[in-house]
């Protein structure tokens, strides 16, 4: 099976937010774990969401789910580094698009990780996909 290759345009990114690795976060191999790394992205992408003022879940139930992840790790990062998560929206389609994350060691700019979340909008109330509210389109758009 091949590599996954993740390469995104730096006018992607509009929006940073900084994460420490905590202790936790280390694996048997004494450096930052991937099921650690997920939780992070998914952190960043919240912060990223409150700070447009998107809910994760309007009040008619629709609201965001992810539909892949894809990861390349590019770099080992350890306790107590400060991580910088670079943010953006790509692909947008009828239904959601893809988050974009670039992932540096804070300090040093030391490449850790590329990684994109697939997104669609879900109604959950119904239990379908639903079309991407205009108001979010029109944020990022």
């Amino acid at each position: 099976m091949a590599r996954v290759q993740l390469s995104f345009p730096d006018d992607a990114f509009i929006f940073s937010t900084s994460l420490p690795v905590r202790i936790t976060d280390i694996n048997g191999a004494n450096h930052l774990g991937n099921d650690a790394l997920i939780s992070m992205l998914s952190e960043a992408r919240a912060q990223f969401l409150a700070h447009y003022g998107v809910e994760e879940t309007d009040r008619d139930g629709v609201g965001i789910i992810v539909t892949d992840l894809a990861t390349m790790y590019q770099g080992e990062s350890f306790y107590p580094d400060e991580l910088r998560f670079e943010i953006g929206l790509l692909d947008f389609n009828r239904y959601g698009g893809d988050f974009v994350f670039r992932v540096t060691k804070a300090d040093t700019g030391q490449a850790v990780a590329m990684a994109k979340y697939g997104f669609v909008f879900f109604d959950y109330r119904q239990r379908k996909v639903a079309p991407m509210p205009v108001a979010f389109r029109a944020k990022f758009d």
